[in-house]
């Protein structure tokens, strides 16, 4: 297999050949066909994320690919399904697990089945246990969930994360109702997702806020009906004007990069509003707000993964995309070879894409 490795934060990605170690009896491995480049890989280039995902790691976590091999306790999966990875492992067993919140589970991530670089007993770690930014992977049975064969590889790959992120944050964090309000920080991969969630629950305004007016043209695409340029103007004061004084009855920050509009997606939000951040910041983000504001019965709460179970959310992604009432195609923007990974983040960083894909066939 040959993979994307990151060394060093702030460096170009290094492509290297590995081999794989041999499955065992509960993994799988698969064929990876393509890999989103989300904004979390991005992170851990720039080194704002100090953790397990530390170099030198192949980076990667949206996939989806083909099963090439089981193992002998392998269930309900084989030798040629078509499949989507899902990032989070959940052991079913710990408090969160049993209380239905899977998303949320107390055990580590499963690292067994780490390639080893060639002719050498050297392992590489992969990002979150997966590491899509290659040919192939190795992973236990539970997080490859199968995919109908009319779905393209490229949008399953998405909904990996970013999409799942962003629809299960409005669908299953928030549970936005009906003839809601909304408001929307940021228009990346996972915000245009947010609002498309939204959209599906059916709320009225949706309003995009973001400092590029491509990203905004964008959002409108998705579902978004009102559009603020915070770079422009204050948009908790844009939308307020929009709401009628009173405010969004959810907002969502999806952006995760500065302490503003994690403040701005509270302050924005009316009586008994409810902020969900999506987003995740650089490690040690201070966010900083006058506490008596929660005294208006605001709730403040954060979405991991989209509150999502993936055996029963991903099905459901796609029945959506299916009906055609979740947008995938347009999601992707730009298609790359595993060559092409620096270019990819390139684009990511200058807000010039919805989200690249890299081909791995």
């Amino acid at each position: 297999m040959k993979a994307a490795v990151l060394y060093e934060a702030n460096a170009p990605l290094v492509i290297e050949h590995f081999d794989l170690p041999d499955i065992r009896d509960d993994q799988v491995r698969v064929r990876l066909m393509a890999s989103g480049v989300c904004h979390s890989d991005w992170h851990i280039v720039k080194g704002e994320w100090v953790d397990v995902n530390r170099p030198p790691v192949i980076l990667g976590h949206e996939g989806a690919g083909v099963v090439e091999e089981v193992g002998p306790a392998v269930r309900n999966l084989n030798v040629g399904d078509h499949v989507v990875l899902s990032w989070m492992r959940n052991c079913g067993l710990c408090e969160m697990c049993q209380v239905g919140y899977s998303n949320l589970c107390e055990e580590p991530w499963d690292h067994r089945g780490q390639p080893r670089f060639q002719d050498s007993d050297r392992q590489m770690k992969r990002m979150n246990a997966l590491g899509t930014f290659s040919t192939e992977t190795i992973v236990p049975q539970d997080i490859a969930i199968p995919i109908d064969r009319e779905i393209p590889f490229a949008q399953a790959a998405l909904v990996g994360c970013g999409v799942m992120t962003g629809v299960g944050a409005a669908l299953n964090t928030a549970k936005v109702q009906a003839g809601k309000s909304v408001a929307v920080f940021g228009c990346g991969g996972v915000g245009l997702n947010v609002i498309q969630g939204a959209t599906i629950a059916g709320a009225e305004p949706i309003i995009a806020v973001d400092i590029l007016d491509n990203k905004l043209e964008m959002s409108r695409q998705f579902g978004a009906t009102h559009t603020v340029n915070s770079a422009q103007v204050d948009p908790v004061e844009a939308i307020q004007q929009l709401t009628d004084g009173k405010g969004v009855h959810y907002a969502f920050e999806a952006i995760g990069l500065a302490p503003a509009p994690f403040k701005q997606a509270i302050l924005c939000t009316r009586r008994r509003g409810v902020t969900v951040f999506v987003g995740h910041a650089p490690d040690n983000t201070p966010v900083d707000f006058d506490a008596k504001i929660l005294a208006l019965e605001k709730t403040v709460i954060g979405s991991m993964y989209g509150s999502c179970r993936p055996r029963l959310d991903f099905p459901r992604i796609f029945s959506l995309y299916k009906a055609g009432k979740l947008k995938l195609d347009e999601l992707v923007t730009r298609v790359y070879p595993l060559e092409g990974v620096n270019e990819a983040f390139e684009a990511l960083g200058r807000g010039e894409v919805a989200r690249s894909v890299l081909d791995l066939n």
